[in-house]
C-alpha cells in the first residue's frame, strides 16, 4: 500500500474514504488510533493508504473532487 494523503482533518478523511469506497478502491487509514496516545488533540496526522495497483485511479478521483492539493507527491513507481 502507498500513502496518498496525510492529514489531521477527520472530515477530509471521511470524505476520501467515501470517494474510495464508492469507486471500490481498497484503502486503509493508518494512525487513526493515535488519538489515544496524543489525547485527541489531532497532532499526529492520519495517513490514507491505497493499494499500489489502484494508486493512479485514486489520485485521479481525488483530483477530480478538487482535492489535488491534499495529495502526497507521487513517488514515480508504477
Amino acid at each position: 500500500m502507498e500513502e496518498i494523503v496525510r492529514t489531521n482533518d477527520p472530515v477530509l478523511i471521511s470524505f476520501l474514504e467515501s470517494i474510495l469506497d464508492d469507486a471500490g478502491i481498497k484503502h486503509f487509514v493508518a494512525d487513526g488510533n493515535m488519538s489515544i496516545l496524543e489525547g485527541s488533540l489531532a497532532m499526529i496526522p492520519r495517513r490514507v493508504l491505497v493499494d499500489s495497483d489502484q494508486l493512479q485511479k485514486a489520485r485521479m478521483l481525488i483530483t477530480d473532487a478538487g482535492l489535488a492539493h491534499e495529495l502526497r507527491p507521487h513517488s514515480g513507481g508504477s
